[in-house]
């Protein structure tokens, strides 16, 4: 049975960026000793926006640019990158909104996955609507999120992401 790492949107503009914090920055490392260390399949999400961002519903409720395709803000994290450039098995999955319905469909015709782990940025919208879509497309699968390796977009949603999730079935370690 497969083991699977999801990496959420750990992207320049959600660390050090338009939208970045001091929590975000907090997890790079953590975050990267977790990527290095694992065990089975890794996967990346990106957040994926155009230059048409600001014309979006999500550019009109969140009227920050970010994440504009091809922009050093959209890119990941250098220590990440890194890693990425090293393993060509590792597959990214660009998403134009919180969670990626593609990714949830890959990992259902993956067939026998034990597990899914998630981590990254932001808990309260990416991290926690990536886990719930995982979630609903297999429900039999245990998907849980390292907190260490996550933050959220204030301490305060980060720890609320985190309880929904519990209540929801996913692990929190």
């Amino acid at each position: 049975m497969k083991n699977i790492l999801v990496v959420v949107d750990m992207q320049k503009d959600f660390i050090d960026g338009a939208l970045g914090t001091k929590e975000a920055e907090a997890i790079v490392d953590n975050v990267a000793r977790t990527v290095k260390g694992f065990d089975g399949e890794i996967v990346f999400t990106r957040d994926t926006h155009y230059d048409n961002y600001m014309d979006t519903q999500e550019g009109r409720n969140l009227p920050v640019p970010h994440c504009i395709k091809g922009t050093d803000g959209w890119q990941i994290d250098k220590k990440l990158a890194a890693i990425i450039d090293a393993d060509s098995s590792i597959k990214i999955f660009d998403k134009p909104t919180f969670g990626s319905v593609e990714l949830a469909e890959y990992l259902k015709r993956g067939g026998d996955i034990e597990r899914v782990t998630l981590i990254g940025l932001c808990t309260d919208i990416c991290v926690i609507s990536n886990a719930l879509l995982i979630k609903a497309y297999l429900p039999e699968t245990e998907v849980s999120v390292i907190e260490s390796c996550c933050a959220g977009v204030t301490p305060e949603s980060h720890r609320n992401a985190l309880e929904a999730m519990k209540m929801c079935q996913i692990k929190i370690v």
